[in-house]
């Protein structure tokens, strides 16, 4: 059982937000769907919460009304093994939603993602900090993460 659970609050897209994230990422499934009882505050039968699964990671999703929105204070990092997982997660991510720079964006629901490539930890961290720094000069341009324009800035 994970400790921590992110906790996403929706106005009372929870359920359309879920669908979507699970086609994003193979690794995915619901757990458990809760719903409103007679007591509110939303309508009788329709669905509070969801507890689910993407890439083993737990998630929450709320239909908790208009209240609260999201903002690039919180986002979701995701580790890439390569370009081509890039692509298709910022394809499908950023669909409907916003592209932002240096490998975040915002989905249609207004949650921030970072796509994040490996090899741009590797390149930034570079022991030579010339290398490491023409990589982030590089990653500051780009909004999705081109691997092979990372690695040619740094001089491989």
């Amino acid at each position: 059982m994970q400790k921590i659970t992110t906790f996403l609050w929706f106005d009372d897209q929870a359920e359309e937000a879920v669908e979507h994230y699970m086609s994003c990422f193979a690794d995915s499934r619901i757990v458990d769907v809760r719903r409103y009882g007679e007591a509110g505050p939303g309508p009788a039968g329709s669905v509070m919460t969801i507890l689910f699964e993407l890439a083993g990671q737990r998630f929450i999703a709320l239909n908790g009304g208009p209240q609260f929105t999201f903002n690039e204070a919180v986002s979701l990092s995701v580790d890439c093994a390569t370009q081509e997982e890039v692509d298709e997660l910022w394809a499908k991510l950023s669909d409907g939603g916003e592209e932002g720079p240096c490998g975040w964006l915002k989905d249609k629901f207004g949650l921030s993602w970072q796509i994040v490539p490996r090899r741009l930890m590797e390149l930034i961290g570079d022991p030579d900090p010339a290398r490491a720094d023409r990589a982030m000069k590089a990653m500051l341009g780009m909004k999705k993460i081109d691997i092979r324009g990372l690695e040619d800035a740094a001089g491989e």
